[in-house]
């Protein structure tokens, strides 16, 4: 007898706590799971269950799952939570999903959580890449992050032209996983501009067909390789620049001529320095002359003692010299008056 109450009691204990854990299920998950069933969403208690213990918000998971499935995109609950365990924003991608089926648009559930994952820490979502795919946005180009206003270059003919444009883009779904991103699109432009501008024979070409710039920027293709699609390059605003080519030719000139004129100081050190020089030989042939003069009388001397000279030659050279240096006086006092007169 006390054997059967006691496995009575044991019976009726397990029977309690049995119903206490499925009222606490039923007061956790009823509510969702009811949610779900209603909206012919439905997720089974044994999936909350698992959810609840790998600390998956089960309400986002399910809502999530009850949008997708209201707008006609069967998502199970397994994909919705690998998602949100891998990092990814689940409310974003469901969202995305319904954006591009509704327009028209090929993306599955796989390349949805690949582009809300890649652009994962930015200020970007998969959301308003789809809507951009839908929507085209426009740059400005440049951009507000480099610091200018306009874009310069110069015309063959040396005058600069700064230029203003916007470019309409889309996304390229296709594309958006591992593409390059708008500033690469921006990088891209602006080379074009300037590319185009600097070929041109002269700014009024340019200021008379700024569409030839949008033409040439469309002609090389420069959404290869990015995330996104370019429709079109409108040029917004263009301006008359500086004459740069008059002022690098002033600079030049201005190089030339101080290079000119250390060119001359050179040879003008050279030709002092040369002139110096030839008064030192100058100084030098005196000095030998005064020398030579000096030998004379010792030789006029030496001539009278071995009797090669006597006193009547001395006498007839003192003659010849008297006369030149009254004929040099004469010449100089007339070359005076001429010059007086």
């Amino acid at each position: 007898m006390a054997i059967g109450s006691l496995f009575v009691y044991i019976v009726t204990g397990l029977a309690v706590v049995l119903g206490l854990v499925l009222l606490i299920i039923l007061f956790n998950f009823f509510g969702i799971w009811l949610r779900a069933k209603v909206a012919d969403a439905p997720v089974s208690f044994a999936r909350l269950v698992g959810m609840r213990l790998r600390r998956v918000p089960l309400g986002m998971i399910v809502d999530s799952r009850i949008t997708a499935v209201k707008a006609g995109i069967p998502l199970d609950t397994d994909e919705l939570e690998a998602h949100y365990l891998a990092g990814g924003s689940v409310d974003s991608v469901v969202l995305a999903l319904i954006a591009a089926d509704k327009a028209g648009i090929k993306l599955d559930f796989n390349r949805a959580c690949a582009i809300d994952l890649a652009i994962k820490g930015t200020s970007k979502t998969v959301l308003e890449a789809v809507r951009t795919s839908i929507n085209p946005k426009v740059i400005d180009c440049p951009g507000a992050q480099s610091g200018r206003s306009t874009i310069d270059a110069v015309a063959r003919d040396g005058i600069g032209v700064k230029v203003k444009a916007r470019v309409t883009v889309r996304s390229n779904l296709d594309r958006f996983v591992g593409g390059a991103t708008e500033e690469t699109i921006i990088a891209r432009v602006g080379e074009g501009i300037v590319t185009s501008i600097g070929s041109a024979l002269s700014y009024k070409d340019v200021l008379e067909n700024p569409d030839r710039i949008s033409k040439t920027v469309l002609e090389k293709g420069l959404d290869s390789g990015t995330a996104f699609e370019i429709l079109s390059v409108d040029i917004a605003d263009i301006d008359v620049g500086e004459n740069v080519g008059a002022k690098l030719q002033g600079e030049q000139a201005e190089a030339d001529k101080v290079v000119a004129q250390a060119k001359a100081e050179v040879r003008r050190a050279a030709a002092v320095a040369l002139e110096g020089e030839m008064r030192a030989k100058t100084q030098e042939m005196r000095a030998k002359v005064v020398e030579a003069e000096a030998q004379v009388p010792q030789a006029m001397a030496e001539a009278f003692r071995s009797g090669n000279l006597g006193i009547m030659d001395y006498m007839r050279m003192k003659n010849i010299q008297a006369d030149s240096q009254m004929r040099e006086s004469i010449a100089g006092s007339e070359r005076g008056n001429a010059e007086a007169r």
